[in-house]
């Protein structure tokens, strides 16, 4: 194994052995959390040894508890006992033996399986004089000694780990999305119509996104401006259901499409954090410490199961800007709106697999080396 990360309680009767930090969510199943926990007996003074993985959601920093009040939610919660044994079996991994090879007979193994329907590893992105963590969805993997698993517990006798929920674009791609609009002017009886697609279903976070304009404009308007941009759609469900939406990437093409014309045209435009540095509460994908991210993926889903937590959608959106023509000239002046859904992630690695169906969301530190 070539890394191991490692965190060991204040004390030193406990520490907390994982040999990756990043799971994968396949949209049907997702991978088992597998560790171990090296144990010293002699300090527990008749303790006991519990592992709990925690998917929480925070909504406040830590500075802004000032009265007791937690700004973190448990979203899905299990633990197990590791030590004294209970006896329960528990299925020997790879990566328990890997581990156990390392610890020794200290070594007492765990495994956890998350459900499905949980979200993945998401931040807010804070603004400049936000301190602490930051707000979003996480997981943690924390051992501690205690004599029942839910008594409250001295941070000397815990150790605990932060792990990412994180899921990758599937393999195949298919042809992206078509949508066309007709739009009816005031005083005026034919339209402009409005064709877009996408060149493919899925793009990379960093890839600039292709958008294919159609444009057949029967009425005495000029189209003055071509406006293409990417929004990203933030639901956050809790305890109730908020979407917010914020702009992640907008061009505008000084083309113009005269009365009684057509027009064709394919605009790129490239959604990046670096350009949005600055905005507070932008979702970005869920990061260890502080190392580089990316804009949140499209969160995939396996249907409509419940889901908690922040579910993140993307869509393009290409507007025409008219005016002129006719006897009122720039007073009927208006817009013409198109929406396309977009999937946004990363490459899947070698050996993953997974099956694409995006989560509708609007419509459509001591703590060992990073692993990326």
């Amino acid at each position: 194994m070539s890394k191991v990360y490692k965190k060991t309680s204040g004390n030193g009767h406990i520490a907390l052995y994982l040999g990756k930090r990043d799971f994968v969510d396949n949209v049907d199943s997702v991978e088992l959390v597998d560790g171990a926990v090296k144990v010293d007996p002699a300090g527990l003074d008749g303790k006991k040894v519990f592992v709990y993985l925690a998917c929480a959601f925070r909504y406040g920093s830590d500075d802004l508890d000032v009265i007791g009040l937690s700004f973190r939610r448990d979203i899905w919660i299990q633990r197990v006992q590791v030590y004294p044994p209970t006896g329960a079996s528990v299925t020997k991994t790879p990566m328990h033996e890997s581990l156990m090879k390392k610890i020794g007979e200290q070594g007492c193994p765990f495994s956890f399986q998350m459900p499905a329907n949980l979200p993945c590893s998401v931040s807010l992105q804070p603004g400049p004089n936000d301190a602490g963590k930051a707000c979003g969805v996480d997981f943690e993997i924390k051992a501690y000694i205690a004599n029942t698993p839910d008594e409250e517990v001295e941070k000397k006798d815990t150790c605990r780990l932060m792990i990412r929920k994180i899921q990758f674009a599937p393999s195949s791609n298919k042809p992206g999305p078509k949508a066309e609009i007709t739009k009816q002017f005031m005083m005026s009886d034919k339209p402009v119509i409005l064709e877009a697609s996408l060149e493919k279903e899925i793009y990379y976070h960093g890839d600039p996104i292709v958008v294919n304009v159609k444009i057949n404009n029967e009425t005495t308007k000029v189209v003055k401006k071509i406006t293409v941009l990417v929004e990203q759609l933030a639901s956050v469900v809790l305890y109730s259901s908020d979407t917010y939406t914020k702009m992640v990437c907008s061009e505008e093409f000084a083309e113009t499409v005269n009365a009684n014309s057509s027009f064709e045209k394919s605009f790129q435009i490239t959604p990046l954090l670096a350009n949005n540095k600055e905005k507070r509460g932008l979702s970005v994908d869920g990061r260890l410490k502080d190392e580089d991210t990316n804009l949140a993926s499209t969160t995939l889903s396996q249907g409509d199961k419940e889901m908690q937590g922040i579910i993140i959608s993307y869509k393009v959106k290409v507007n025409l800007t008219t005016g002129g023509g006719g006897l009122l000239g720039g007073l009927t002046g208006s817009d013409v709106t198109l929406e396309l859904p977009l999937t946004l992630m990363s490459p899947k690695p070698a050996g993953q697999t997974s099956q694409l169906r995006p989560r509708r969301g609007g419509e459509m530190t001591s703590e060992g080396r990073s692993p990326l």
